[in-house]
């Protein structure tokens, strides 16, 4: 038998607020604007992890998404 999912608006916008936060954050770090202590010797490590966020955040939805959907 499947699980009957229900709708929790708290969850909804705590999820959201996640990923808004995640993409700020990757997006800074893309962009230079938010730098991290002792990573910022190493050219691009920086901006390579804010690519990485910026990705996982994305697929994150995507695939929450496609669960949703089921």
């Amino acid at each position: 038998m499947a699980k009957k999912r229900s709708f929790n608006l708290l969850s909804f916008v705590a999820w959201l607020t996640g990923v808004i936060v995640s993409l700020a954050v990757g997006f800074a770090l893309y962009g230079g604007t938010l730098s991290v202590p002792y990573l910022n010797k190493v050219p691009y490590l920086v901006e390579g992890a804010g690519v990485v966020v910026i990705i996982t955040t994305i697929l994150g939805v995507i695939l929450a998404l496609i669960d949703a959907l089921k």
